[in-house]
């Protein structure tokens, strides 16, 4: 049974990210800088997950396990076995072959026996009263979809109702990609052991994860020594990026900031994103707009400054601005597509979203002051490629982004991705509620106002996407998912993005 309702991961987990491959290689390293070998280290990895497991369910008194014929299984036979010497009931389903095991994963399945313990078919018939399932039938090293046997043992779990731990990773998800191109098992918690993989945190993760633990099995020190190119962001890391003001500023120093698009029928678009602006600190905010747009945007949001897109008011808002958003209501017709032109040899910094970037689809070009940000839709017609593929390694697809196009690419979704071509991050907040129209143009305006008070490309990208997703996060927590408005996040921003201001009402 799957819990839908909105986990966050805990602050206590690393803020590195390991490429899986990375990490399988370096595991022995890791090992021989603790002077132990890699099967004491599965026996540390055991004993983080089952420690985990008692935690979170006490109560379980009838444990079934399922190992794999790899050292995920491995781990799961230390588990049964301190499962069994603590007096819990524990049933074991082993998929075996005529293939031998890792050597670590041979001896815990021999230390297993040893202890007395039994290791069933994977066809037996599962018991009655089973009130947690352990799952250690695949690990990192995955690359495609589960065997038909080992599927049926996933599907089987999930049709369970007992809840599932999944050890290192839930079986069925890709660990360098977090896609799931067969069974996957839809885990509760998951225990993951050493590091994070990308793979836990974007992708399908978030639908399969569960509530995400880490233990790094006493290897904090050697992974300290460690330079990885890939981040998780969350909450916590944006008092680094936010500040508090000096108390003399003034409006000049936070940014001029020039937003265009809003053609007939999207006035609400740019409405958005130039109020995001300035929930998030922009000093000065013009919107460039039709001119029936006017009106409703400034009685709407007086502290806009709303101007009639023309040659010329655009050529003295180019001279006047410090960063320019494009796209939000902008159309792909000829109005658009000039304004594009014209902005595109802007040498500031600039955002390029929606319909810019459909239209930079048609004309591609590079430039390395400029934050693309694409949902996977627009990424693909960025790539020339299917939407599939762009969800079948977010990270790549984020990458090849910058390598066609330059400066920072954002993509979007569950887990999205900010990369640049120096390195990469992966977003750890939001829900999803905000799977609904103009939240893409309200983070156009945050990034903006970012980029505005005189943050990197990339540091702009990683917190603005942060502070977006921590917006929604307090909303959900408070109203739930469901019905959740772009708008209702401009309250909630102004507190996300003062991270100094203590809340002693709501924190």
């Amino acid at each position: 049974m799957t819990d839908h309702t909105v986990k966050k991961n805990p602050t206590s987990i690393p803020h590195s990210i390991w490429h899986a491959d990375d990490l399988r290689r370096a595991e022995k390293e890791a090992a021989d800088s603790l002077g132990i070998t890699l099967y004491e280290l599965m026996l540390r990895a055991g004993e983080a997950a089952f420690n985990v497991a008692r935690s979170v369910y006490p109560q379980a008194a009838h444990w079934m396990i399922l190992c794999g014929h790899g050292n995920n299984g491995g781990d799961g036979y230390v588990v049964a076995r301190l499962a069994v010497a603590a007096g819990i009931r524990v049933t074991l389903l082993a998929l075996e072959s005529d293939k031998p095991l890792p050597e670590e994963a041979s001896g815990a399945r021999e230390a297993w026996l040893n202890a007395g313990g039994v290791i069933h078919a994977p066809d037996i018939v599962w018991p009655e009263e089973v009130d947690l399932i352990v799952d250690g039938l695949l690990g990192t090293g995955l690359r495609s979809a589960p065997r038909e046997n080992i599927a049926a043992l996933i599907e089987h779990a999930n049709r369970h109702s007992a809840p599932v731990i999944a050890l290192d990773i839930p079986s069925g998800l890709i660990a360098q990609t977090g896609a799931t191109p067969g069974a996957v098992i839809q885990a509760a918690h998951t225990v993951t052991f050493i590091a994070l993989k990308p793979g836990l945190l974007t992708g399908k993760a978030r639908d399969v994860v569960g509530v995400l633990h880490h233990h790094a099995l006493g290897l904090e020190s050697w992974l300290s020594g460690q330079e990885t190119h890939l981040a998780r962001f969350d909450a916590s890391q944006l008092a680094a990026w936010l500040p508090p003001r000096r108390q003399t500023s003034h409006k000049g120093d936070h940014g001029r900031l020039v937003i265009i698009g809003g053609d007939h029928g999207t006035a609400g678009a740019i409405r958005m994103t130039g109020e995001a602006a300035l929930r998030c600190g922009a000093g000065l905010v013009r919107v460039l707009t039709r001119i029936e747009n006017i009106a409703p945007i400034v009685t709407a949001r007086p502290e806009l400054m709303v101007h009639e897109l023309t040659p010329q008011s655009l050529e003295e808002s180019l001279e006047w601005a410090d960063v320019v958003v494009i796209g939000p209501g902008l159309g792909q017709q000829a109005w658009g597509k000039q304004a594009l032109q014209k902005v595109e040899n802007f040498r500031k910094p600039m955002l390029w979203d929606a319909d810019a970037l459909n239209l930079l689809a048609i004309n591609p070009d590079k430039r390395h002051n400029r934050i693309l940000t694409p949902h996977p839709g627009e990424a693909a017609r960025l790539l020339n490629c299917s939407v599939a593929e762009i969800e079948s390694d977010r990270l790549l697809s984020a990458q090849r982004l910058v390598k066609r196009y330059g400066g920072v690419a954002v993509l979007k979704g569950a887990g999205t991705v900010v990369a640049s071509d120096e390195t990469q991050g992966i977003i750890d907040a939001g829900n999803a509620g905000m799977a609904s129209g103009g939240m893409g143009d309200v983070l156009s305006g945050i990034i903006g106002a970012l980029l505005g008070q005189k943050l990197p490309l990339y540091d702009a990208a990683c917190a603005g996407c942060v502070a977006h997703g921590v917006a929604a996060d307090k909303l959900a927590a408070r109203y739930g998912t469901r019905g959740m408005l772009a708008t209702d996040l401009f309250c909630t921003l102004r507190r996300v993005v003062n991270p100094d201001v203590i809340d002693v009402e709501n924190d």
